[in-house]
């Protein structure tokens, strides 16, 4: 199984900034929420055998709980680092020209100034599912990403357009997860949050 975690809180979630490649740690909260993810996947029998991680360290600090509960080492991947916001990152929505936004939304191919686009996005993340869909299928990985390369993924398990995104809600420290039948990846469970205390 592919089990997807978004990271746990930072002060720029609380603060509702876009977030892409900012380097920003976990707040006294997202240290909370990691442990608690990490109770809840080697509390059960889904425990990760492989971690991999974003290079970010706000899902490396998330993956590090689980990495000492269970015992493994970490992975880092770059493929699974958030979306490039460019000159957006770190603004508030709000301060983002509505016709910039309102293109971004309805072009998979625009890109923030000096950011990335969704449809780059998803290739990188979907090259990364492909690469891991035959050892998930074995066994339980664990990968430690954020909000767009989840929303990328789970485009990827259900073969639909790159355009997914926009109807998708991410939640704070959740845990998605991709089963497989066979080769053909399936969606098991999305944006579970249930062990989350906060």
């Amino acid at each position: 199984m592919l089990i997807l975690v978004r990271h746990g809180r930072t002060g720029a979630n609380a603060a509702g900034l876009l977030q892409g490649r900012v380097d920003n740690e976990l707040d006294e909260a997202g240290v909370q929420q990691a442990d608690e993810i990490a109770a809840a996947l080697c509390g059960t029998d889904q425990r990760p055998a492989r971690i991999i991680s974003s290079p970010l360290l706000r899902a490396r600090q998330t993956a590090q709980a689980t990495a000492d509960l269970a015992g493994l080492e970490i992975t880092i991947d770059e493929r699974w680092a958030e979306l490039d916001y460019g000159e957006w990152d770190g603004l508030p929505i709000s301060e983002i020209r509505v016709s910039e936004w309102q293109r971004w939304r309805a072009d998979t191919g625009f890109a923030p100034p000096g950011g990335e686009s969704l449809a780059q996005l998803n290739d990188r993340v979907g090259a990364a599912c492909d690469d891991l869909a035959a050892v998930a299928a074995g066994q339980h990985v664990a990968v430690f990403t954020h909000v767009s390369p989840i929303k990328s993924a789970v485009k990827w398990a259900l073969g639909t357009s790159d355009e997914i995104s926009w109807h998708l809600h991410v939640s704070q420290a959740q845990i998605t997860r991709i089963g497989f039948r066979g080769p053909l990846p399936r969606l098991a469970s999305y944006n579970d949050t249930s062990h989350l205390s906060i």
